[in-house]
């Protein structure tokens, strides 16, 4: 039984990924992407107030993957290559 909690889930060292970019009006923005969860993103107008806050969304992110039962992929561990021949006929 895996007893991997949400706070175990919170405490690990996450691949953050910093960028920016520009809304529709043309405004700057920053993004944190999390390399293992290609779902996740969080945008702010600083990146200050994005490295503050994305840890909120994430903790909302995690607690969804676990109630639903989703895999976790945690840092380090090795994605699975993908079987292209079921994927693409």
């Amino acid at each position: 039984m895996d007893n991997k909690d949400l706070d175990y889930y919170l405490n690990l060292d996450w691949t953050l990924i910093e960028g920016e970019d520009l809304d529709f009006d043309g405004n700057p923005y920053h993004y944190i992407e999390i390399k293992e969860i290609p779902s996740f993103v969080f945008c702010a107008k600083t990146i200050e107030k994005a490295r503050e806050n994305y840890k909120r969304q994430l903790k909302l992110t995690l607690m969804v993957m676990l109630e639903n039962g989703d895999h976790i992929t945690e840092p380090g561990e090795e994605e699975d290559e993908p079987d292209w021949e079921s994927l693409c006929p």
